[in-house]
């Protein structure tokens, strides 16, 4: 179901309340089989709903509806020299889109701005920009029971009402469908260049750490590597001039001089970092890694990481938080992927499985039991009490009622 506009889309709502049917909210449904398998139920998508309503560009904010694709918003932003700077997600691939964003496969690769915040997901932009819930100043939804609401406004100091943005960004489409959203965005900044820093982990982590504590300001900071990769470290700056950007550029490489590392220059035309998983076709297992900056090296030094062959993982490095995947299923056993999540938790941090090859789908759960639990079900009734919302999947909860 894809109706055109946001009223036809609370009838829809409505009637499948009455009816106390199931159903499964979607933006652009690039990524429905991202997380905990879903029960089967109608899919209610908001492909149609995608204006753009209002762009303050003077106030570095913008309206708009949720079902617009991503690219499309990138796309316009930047005819004002503006972006809303959150990376792309894993899996997007712009390629085959023409540059006036007229080709489906490749706009609609990186989903929709409503898929984007309800996935609450973020890369290595997050070190000096956050993550998108921070660039939500204003939400507008859809309850359960076809009832709209808004949170929050459309300028940047609005305070107003409960904090509905933060509560719903990562809600994974299980609490309310997102119709409207206001975000603020930033210029871009012309001038800036990247860097790739090579060597061993210990002197790596020492490197990161001294620019995590220092003044420097980095775009992106991620850990990366893969079978052909060895560990490194991606560093992007930005600025207004290439003056600015050059002093930085000479600090890192000093810093990286100081504990024995190489600097490797890399092309980065902006003002998206380039993502390497744009190119990848989709894994069979696509893990998302959550975990105290100071205990990923922990983890790319463990025997658990070690054992997985053929993998490749990009992290942000002062977040914690990343991706790693597979191209394809080779040997990896799902007692190897529990063992790995095992000592994630054990340092503090979560592991969850975002994709599977069909053949485990039950194999290993998407997510385990978070400690907070009995308050992530009671909200989820609050929400929900007829449970209709993505049957089967809840963040957080292992095994979902329904």
């Amino acid at each position: 179901m894809a109706p055109d506009n946001l009223a036809a889309v609370q009838d829809v709502v409505r009637d499948l309340h009455a009816s106390a049917s199931p159903w499964i909210p979607s933006g652009l449904g690039s990524r429905l089989s991202w997380g905990a398998p879903l029960k089967p139920a109608p899919v209610l998508s908001l492909r149609h709903c995608k204006a753009v309503l209002d762009h303050a560009v003077d106030d570095l904010t913008i309206t708009l509806q949720a079902g617009l694709p991503l690219a499309d918003l990138q796309a316009q932003l930047a005819e004002h020299q503006q972006w809303l700077p959150v990376d792309w997600p894993f899996g997007t691939n712009l390629k085959d889109a023409d540059s006036a964003g007229n080709d489906s496969a490749g706009t609609d690769s990186a989903g929709s701005v409503g898929g984007l915040v309800a996935r609450g997901l973020a890369g290595g932009l997050r070190h000096r920009h956050l993550g998108v819930r921070d660039q939500i100043i204003g939400i507008g939804l859809i309850r359960s029971d076809g009832t709209e609401a808004h949170a929050g406004g459309r300028v940047v100091k609005n305070v107003a009402g409960y904090d509905l943005m933060r509560l719903l960004c990562g809600s994974w489409g299980s609490l309310a469908l997102i119709s409207e959203l206001t975000l603020r965005v930033q210029p871009i900044r012309p001038a800036r260049a990247l860097l790739m820093i090579h060597g061993p982990l210990e002197a790596l982590e020492a490197w990161r750490a001294d620019v995590v504590a220092s003044t420097l300001t980095p775009e992106l900071l991620n850990w990366q590597c893969g079978p052909a990769q060895p560990l490194r470290i991606q560093v992007g700056v930005a600025s207004v001039s290439d003056a600015a950007v050059e002093d930085q550029l000479n600090r890192l490489r000093s810093l990286a001089e100081h504990h024995q590392l190489s600097a490797e220059p890399h092309p980065w035309e902006g003002p998206l970092p380039p993502a390497e998983s744009s190119t990848t076709a989709t894994p069979p297992w696509l893990l998302r890694l959550a975990l105290a900056p100071t205990q990923v090296q922990a983890l790319f030094r463990s025997a658990e990481l070690q054992a997985l062959q053929g993998w490749h993982w990009q992290v942000a490095a002062a977040a914690g938080s990343g991706d790693g995947w597979v191209p394809t299923d080779g040997a990896t056993r799902c007692d190897q992927l529990k063992s790995l999540r095992q000592r994630v938790e054990t340092l503090g941090g979560r592991l969850s499985v975002l994709r599977q090859p069909s053949a485990s789908t039950k194999a290993i759960d998407a997510w385990t039991d978070a400690p907070s639990r009995p308050l992530i079900e009671a909200v989820k009734r609050q929400f929900d009490p007829l449970q209709q919302l993505n049957r089967g999947r809840l963040p957080g909860v292992a095994h979902p009622y329904g």
